[in-house]
């Protein structure tokens, strides 16, 4: 299936809504087990490579971009590319070429005016080449070479009269805000402030993202998307599966030394993951998801091993990408 826009599915999720999921992609097995799991779940989803994922591929968005790009395309399920957490306007600019309809540009760590005005020159050059921009307001801690941070901290939530600010002089697309979720999360204890959700969705006109997901309960996703969040990004969970996949295979078979024979398995758990993720998500928006009989869960637990290709239930178009255009509005 050709490539969907991430600014398709995102709008397309904001009036239906619902959430739209975008998961992390590491390895081959991560882009092969979203691609999976959107099919089973019968789902769009966003595969997303974030700069320390480029990075970890020798810094060359080339050879990993294009093999991410030909799983989704491969894909019977609608499926978009994304760069998460760039900062580098030389990867951001590699974006067009390697088939990314979307970065999430983040000068997040620079003071607010340094912030303003990295993300305006970053939005500016990608509405010129046809990019839908996403960046963050606010801090939403937990990634590696992060200062340790405390979610509900003062001063760490994102403002919304300063989103106001953001958004108007910026013109992002989207605006992803830290309403007390954290990065690299294990454990899904985390507790948003779904009033502060509420009030930044009135505030802006932009779609909301919310980083950080591993760590939010399925209840506390179903009300974030209520209060206004549309993009939802996951990765840890997806690392949980895929490690512990792993862990349990070579306890049982300490001798094997072929990576293939627990990488199965550990695709398996991630796709299982994945697929679960979207039916929350899907949920959200009150509206019914086609039955099932394989029960998946978020923890990436099946029942049996059966699959089924996934029928679009978000009415988007498959084909194209769709120009950076005004922000979204619902």
């Amino acid at each position: 299936m050709p490539l969907v826009s991430t600014g398709e599915l995102v709008t397309a999720a904001a009036a239906g809504g619902r959430g739209i999921a975008a998961f992390n992609v590491i390895t081959l097995e991560h882009a092969e087990a979203i691609a999976a799991g959107a099919e089973r779940a019968g789902m769009p989803a966003i595969l997303q490579l974030s700069e320390n994922a480029v990075r970890f591929h020798g810094g060359r968005l080339g050879a990993v971009g294009a093999a991410v790009a030909a799983v989704a395309r491969a894909s019977s399920a609608p499926l978009a590319l994304h760069l998460d957490h760039v900062e580098s306007v030389e990867l951001l600019r590699a974006a067009p070429a390697g088939g990314f309809s979307s970065v999430m540009f983040d000068a997040s760590k620079l003071p607010y005016a340094e912030n303003l005005k990295a993300t305006t020159e970053a939005v500016r050059w990608g509405h010129d080449h046809g990019i839908w921009i996403e960046a963050e307001l606010g801090a939403v801690g937990g990634k590696d070479g992060d200062r340790p941070l405390d979610a509900h901290a003062p001063g760490v939530r994102t403002d919304p009269a300063e989103a106001v600010v953001f958004v108007a002089e910026t013109g992002v697309d989207a605006l992803a805000v830290a309403v007390g979720s954290s990065h690299a999360m294990i454990r899904r204890t985390a507790t948003l402030d779904h009033a502060l959700i509420s009030a930044l969705r009135a505030a802006v006109s932009v779609p909301l993202v919310l980083h950080g997901s591993s760590g939010v309960p399925d209840t506390e996703l179903r009300r974030a998307i209520a209060a206004g969040m549309v993009k939802i990004n996951v990765g840890t969970a997806l690392n949980t599966a895929f490690t512990g996949a792993v862990r349990a295979f070579l306890a049982t078979d300490p001798s094997a030394v072929d990576p293939r024979k627990y990488l199965v398995p550990a695709r398996e758990a991630m796709a299982g993951t994945v697929a679960g993720v979207l039916r929350v998500v899907g949920r959200a928006a009150g509206r019914p998801l086609p039955e099932r009989t394989d029960d998946t869960r978020t923890d990436g637990a099946r029942t049996d091993g059966a699959r089924t290709d996934g029928a679009r239930t978000d009415g988007a178009r498959t084909g194209g990408r769709t120009p950076a255009g005004p922000p979204v509005r619902d």
